[in-house]
């Protein structure tokens, strides 16, 4: 009798599984620090103790201090806090975002234009990276705020926010990066890192849902204004009971990652630096991208080299070298139980075609092509043949369905 296939899930860009640990934790907390941490009486300031305990070991895990964390409900929350509160403190100008942002940034940017701020996209160059020529004419007048991703979960490239962070700080321009991707892979050092602002959600990196932060610079936290009122929770910026529970797992997933030196991309030859946030995972993604891109019908998008370390992003095409549909493709690869995702977004069930390749140059059919393959600890090399073994027979069948 044959084996059974194994379901490989390589999608942790869009979740990961919880991270050892990570449940018994919130248990614990769920049976004897129910308490609300704004109490005062013994249930109270048992919760507050277990609140207070994980900010501590999650600002360490970012060489950070503990005023320097607040707690939101994911990235999405914390992405608007940073911006919306942010811009609450300036007179209105001009925000930049580059131009393959996570729709929270977008959102957030739209929401400041219907208050008469002008809004200006960074552009990027067909690797997905903003155009560093551009950055004089980004940052003068008026722009008074500036948020780039740091890693772009769609195509993978990493942004020289080193590079960015410093030329705003000379100019006294707040940034925010959304790190939601880079964090998944290791914990960057705030005390090293050029950003005033920084957003991050647990599930990304193996806690869970429900729970992420907002990373904050002395001297820029003080001019941050809440979003929404009712409480003065965490140091007045983010009312509403904390989930001690979820902050519980939240800071168990982030000691068990590796704290790691941003550097802004690779010298010139190429090669990654010493300081890559996660070597080991990169070293497996190679290999399989390797074996990958044997199939002639399937060419890497992003930036080939600075590229978040877990991340495989692709265009698919059939033996013609047509475009393929990415949705078609991750259907017909789940039902070969290898779970990826699409690089284009859904829009009333039909391929729209993807912002972030637009913004790379790509032509309309290419936009609707994207594969994302986003790898966690728990795909070894042993896995790779199935995962190319299921692409071909998936692209075969794509192909032969034309």
């Amino acid at each position: 009798m044959a084996d059974p296939i194994q379901s490989l899930y390589l999608d942790s860009s869009a979740t990961c599984p919880l991270k050892p640990g990570v449940v018994e934790a919130m248990t614990s907390v769920w049976s004897t620090a129910w308490g609300n941490p704004s109490s005062v009486h013994h249930e109270g300031l048992q919760a507050v103790e277990v609140l207070e305990r994980a900010r501590l070991r999650i600002a360490d895990s970012f060489d950070a201090v503990p005023n320097d964390v607040i707690f939101t409900s994911g990235a999405t929350e914390s992405v608007h806090l940073a911006i919306l509160g942010m811009a609450a403190s300036l007179q209105p100008g001009r925000i930049v975002i580059s131009a393959v942002e996570h729709p929270a940034v977008t959102a957030a940017a739209q929401a400041l234009q219907r208050t008469g701020w002008e809004v200006t996209q960074w552009p990027v160059d067909s690797l997905g990276r903003i155009k560093l020529s551009e950055l004089s004419r980004m940052l003068s007048p008026p722009t008074r705020l500036v948020s780039v991703i740091w890693g772009q979960s769609e195509v993978g490239t990493l942004q020289p926010i080193q590079t960015v962070g410093a030329a705003c700080a000379r100019q006294g321009i707040p940034f925010h990066t959304d790190a939601t991707q880079v964090v998944g892979q290791g914990c960057p050092m705030w005390s090293k890192l050029s950003a005033d602002l920084l957003s991050a959600s647990a599930h990304k990196f193996g806690g869970p849902k429900g729970v992420g932060l907002l990373l904050t610079r002395e001297g820029v936290r003080e001019r941050l204004e809440p979003i929404h009122g009712g409480g003065g929770q965490e140091q007045g910026y983010r009312a509403g009971t904390q989930p001690v529970a979820l902050i519980e797992g939240m800071a168990k997933a982030l000691e068990q990652s590796t704290r790691w030196t941003p550097e802004d991309g690779p010298d010139d030859a190429g090669q990654h630096s010493s300081a890559d946030a996660n070597p080991t995972i990169r070293t497996s993604r190679d290999a399989l991208l390797d074996q990958m891109l044997q199939d002639p019908r399937l060419i890497l998008t992003g930036d080939p080299h600075w590229r978040l370390p877990h991340h495989i992003s692709v265009m698919a095409h059939n033996s013609k070298g047509d475009p393929l549909s990415g949705r078609a493709l991750v259907r017909e690869l789940a039902t070969r139980h290898i779970s990826v995702s699409s690089g284009s977004a859904c829009s009333s069930g039909k391929d729209s075609g993807s912002s972030v390749l637009a913004a790379m140059g790509m032509a309309p059919a290419q936009q609707r092509a994207g594969l994302r393959l986003t790898l966690g600890g728990w795909i070894q090399q042993h896995h790779h043949q199935q995962v190319v073994d299921a692409l071909k027979e998936s692209l075969n069948a794509l192909d032969e369905a034309r």
